[in-house]
């Protein structure tokens, strides 16, 4: 995983427009489905490369590729994000339009009937509480001081919905007006139905909904220069932040409600978690198939097998370099191979702190990376004449790639430099632990040349490595000096950026903080011009180069695998992969 905290996968008030990527349940019967409609029923299985760990995937430790596929199956909003990175208003649930542009204003209204699985409706509160979630609005952490706090721990950038003051709420009970204190570039996906409210209030010790309106409503916008801790909002953040966390099934079904095409009705931990059709939805694409089993396989071969064998319909593991005679050997068998490009990438990132906080050990570190060898060992012929990836910001396919590495600095780190690597050492040994998922094969190839090329150099390098979803969690600690981790996008929309590099942002694990970078974030948040878009970001990608962030090392591939009896399926580079249209998969 970690490609893990870019992934609902839209940049939203509650979601983040990144993901990290790949990164005994309880028992109940199976719902009812409905009846007397043809062409619907059956059941299908989904290998999956790592296990569940929340069901919330918009905070920073839940905002992994995982927990948002089974997010996005179980919930429904005001939009989608198709397989060609194309918006798609889902208007039976509600809808939202810009009423101003001067200052910009945006009303979200959910449409009456729409509701969770225990019979609740999904209303203003439910908004109210994901523009709380996602804004930052109550935040008054001063991060270079560290005085402060930041309450609702959100993966995605907040700085757009930070400009806006308290929702407007309408009459009817289920719209809110956000009015923005200046233009904001990605208004249109910034924002949807994040959690249950009547769930967070409850939980978070108040007696309703009204009443987290109320806390919320009547906490004032946070100071940092004049930090002031509210308890009571502390409370019900922290339980946002944590309390939907899981890898079992949930005693009480509120931590799991849905609101969308399926229900979770069974969790065995790190092995597979079981959704079933939501009889009562009928806003938005209603699912042919009534149940969905996911199973975590895993390495690519475990992946194949259970295909092969018929434990699995759908796979989509991360290949490797040596993968593709598997995928080969199974498009004679009536299986259907799709190979495409992901909007991510795997990456190195060295932590601004410790045995890295001086810039010359950085870019000593760096210098040792052999980032060609890596490229071949693990993409191999995946993508013909395959690179390491010169970009913070931009992917090969986009039009401003070619001209921003030509002038970023990558050019630095195009070749191993263990001599120059050991004449910045100048005799000295300095340890580094190396953070990545030891259950993900080619994280573990990574470390492994990681290590044997910075041990010539005169570096220490320790293996910090964790499993699953247990890896993912320690991003941000102080456990480790560098991590190797991938991020996946939605392809929509600038906020991934800031999301990443912006100091203090909710992805931003490393501590990387740079004033003037800062200020050219602000500018992309605020400009809807596309070519500047593109100029504003390569110049904050050479100055992350010019800081000795870390590496980029590749461009992620994706291999999807469907047995005949299931059709449908249609692979997508973003986040979601095959999940995006889960509503179609059919029985053949």
């Amino acid at each position: 995983m970690p490609l893990r905290r870019l992934v609902k996968l839209i940049s939203s008030a509650a979601a983040a427009a990144l993901v990290l990527a790949g990164c005994s349940g309880g028992g109940g019967g199976a719902l009812p489905v409905v009846v007397g409609e043809a062409k619907r029923g059956g059941s299908a299985t989904v290998a999956e490369v790592n296990a569940l760990s929340s069901f919330n995937p918009f905070s920073t430790d839940g905002n992994t590729d995982i927990n948002s596929k089974v997010w996005y199956a179980t919930h429904s909003g005001f939009y989608y994000v198709d397989d060609s990175a194309k918006v798609v208003r889902n208007e039976k649930f509600g809808r939202y339009e810009k009423i101003s542009d001067q200052p910009l204003k945006v009303r979200y209204t959910v449409n009456e009937g729409v509701k969770w699985s225990d019979g609740e409706a999904v209303d203003a509160g439910d908004l109210v509480l994901a523009w709380a979630a996602g804004s930052g609005y109550f935040d008054d952490a001063d991060p270079a001081a560290g005085t402060g706090r930041k309450y609702f721990s959100a993966a995605s950038d907040t700085s757009g919905l930070a400009t806006t003051v308290f929702p407007e709420i309408g009459g009817d009970g289920r719209s809110i007006t956000l009015e923005y204190g200046s233009p904001y570039a990605d208004w249109e996906v910034a924002f949807d139905v994040g959690l249950p409210a009547h769930v967070v209030a409850a939980k978070g010790g108040l007696n309703d909904e009204d009443d987290l309106i109320e806390l919320l409503r009547d906490s004032p916008r946070g100071d940092a220069e004049q930090p002031v801790l509210n308890a009571d909002l502390q409370v019900v953040s922290s339980f946002w932040n944590s309390g939907f966390d899981a890898k079992t099934l949930p005693g009480d079904p509120a931590i799991y409600l849905s609101n969308g095409p399926y229900i979770v009705r069974d969790i065995i931990p790190e092995a597979s978690v079981t959704l079933v059709r939501n009889k009562d939805y009928v806003w938005g694409p209603e699912p042919y198939l009534d149940e969905v089993t996911i199973q975590f396989t895993g390495a690519v071969t475990a992946a194949v097998d259970a295909l092969k064998s018929g434990r699995a319909d759908i796979i989509s593991p991360q290949p490797s370099a040596g993968s593709e005679d598997l995928f080969n050997g199974l498009e004679g068998q009536g299986i259907a191979v799709q190979r495409y490009s992901q909007s991510g990438y795997d990456h190195l990132d060295l932590n601004f702190s410790g045995v890295f906080a001086e810039d010359k050990i950085r870019e000593a570190f760096l210098k040792t990376v052999p980032r060609q060898d890596i490229v071949e060992e693990i993409v191999g012929d995946q993508m013909p004449d395959a690179k390491p990836l010169d970009s913070h910001v931009f992917l090969p396919s986009h039009p401003k790639y070619t001209e921003t590495v030509k002038d970023n600095g990558s050019t630095d780190y195009a070749e191993v430099d263990i001599g120059g690597a050991a004449s910045l050492l100048d005799g000295a040994t300095p340890t580094v632990r190396i953070l990545y998922n030891r259950d993900n094969p080619n994280r573990v190839r990574a470390f492994a040349l990681i290590r044997d090329s910075a041990t010539l150099a005169g570096f220490r390098v320790i293996d910090a490595g964790q499993g699953n979803a247990d890896w993912a969690k320690a991003l941000g600690g102080g456990s480790y000096d560098a991590a190797i981790l991938g991020w996946i996008s939605t392809g929509v929309g600038v906020g991934r950026v800031p999301q990443i590099f912006r100091t203090g942002a909710g992805s931003n694990f490393n501590g990387y903080s740079d004033a003037d970078a800062d200020k050219v974030m602000e500018q992309l948040s605020t400009t809807t011009d596309l070519a500047k878009q593109d100029e504003l970001m390569a110049e904050i990608d050479k100055r992350v180069w010019e800081s000795d962030y870390g590496l980029p090392l590749y461009q992620t591939t994706g291999t999807t695998a469907v047995a005949g009896r299931i059709t449908g399926v249609k692979a997508s580079g973003g986040p979601l992969g095959v999940w995006w249209n889960v509503w179609e998969w059919r029985l053949n």
